[in-house]
C-alpha cells in the first residue's frame, strides 16, 4: 500500500493487517513522498504492518515510530537475534521463509522464541510478491509450535482450496500480487469477494 485513497478503500473492508513496504529496490515500495497523514484514515483495529529486508535495527526503529506501525515483517536474512531485538522493544514480529522441496524446516527452531509468527511464502530470487503458489503439501513437514501465515501466490482462483487447507498452527493468509491492479495498488473488488468468501 502507497496510495492514500486506496489505503482509505481497503480500510473500509477491515482487513487485519495492513502491509507497508520499507525496502526501497521494491517496485511496492512506499516512496520518498508518502506522508504520515496517509496512514490517519485507517481503523485502530487494523495493525499497520512495515515489511523491512535486512534492514538496520536503527532504520527499523526510526521508521516505524515515525509512521507509529508496531508490527514488523522480516523478509530478508535476519538473525533469530535480531528479530528478539526488535520484539524485546515491543514489536510484533513476523519473519518471513521462502519455501520450496529442499526447505529444512528445522532451521526456523532458533527463531521460535524470538518472533511471534512465521510467514510461509514461495521462494524465489526476489523477496516475496512473486505470484507463484508452492505446493502446501510441504508444510505437513512443519512441526514447531509457532503460527504461520500463508503467501505465495493466493488469488480468487485457490482462496476455495485455502478453506480447505488444514494444519493446526495455520493463522491466515497474504493477499498480495493477485490483488492488485498494479504494484502497491491494490483491486478492492477483488479484496472485497477475497474477505467475503474466507469469512464465509
Amino acid at each position: 500500500m502507497k496510495e492514500k485513497d486506496n489505503i482509505n478503500s481497503l480500510s473500509e473492508l477491515i482487513p487485519d493487517y495492513m502491509g507497508f513496504i520499507f525496502y526501497p529496490p521494491s517496485k511496492r515500495f512506499i516512496g520518498l513522498d508518502f506522508q504520515k497523514s496517509d496512514l490517519d484514515g485507517i481503523p485502530k483495529q487494523i495493525n499497520k504492518t512495515a515489511v523491512f529486508v535486512d534492514a538496520q535495527i536503527h532504520e527499523v526503529e526510526e521508521f516505524t515510530n515515525f509512521y507509529g506501525i508496531k508490527t514488523i515483517q522480516l523478509h530478508g536474512k535476519e538473525s533469530p537475534e535480531y528479530c528478539l531485538d526488535l520484539k524485546n522493544k515491543g514489536f510484533t514480529i513476523f519473519k518471513a521463509f521462502g519455501i520450496d522441496e529442499n526447505f529444512d524446516f528445522s532451521t526456523l527452531k532458533p527463531y521460535t522464541e524470538n518472533v511471534d509468527y512465521f510467514l510461509f511464502d514461495t521462494k524465489t530470487i526476489e523477496h516475496g510478491g512473486s505470484g507463484v503458489k508452492f505446493n502446501w503439501d510441504l508444510l505437513h513437514n512443519y512441526k514447531l509450535n509457532m503460527p504461520f501465515i500463508l503467501s505465495g501466490g493466493l488469488g480468487l482462483e485457490n482462496l476455495d482450496e485455502v478453506k480447505q487447507f488444514e494444519h493446526p498452527l495455520f493463522y491466515g493468509v497474504d493477499l498480495n500480487s493477485k490483488f492488485e491492479i498494479e504494484p502497491g495498488l491494490k483491486d478492492i473488488e477483488k479484496l472485497k469477494k477475497a474477505f467475503d468468501l474466507l469469512r464465509d
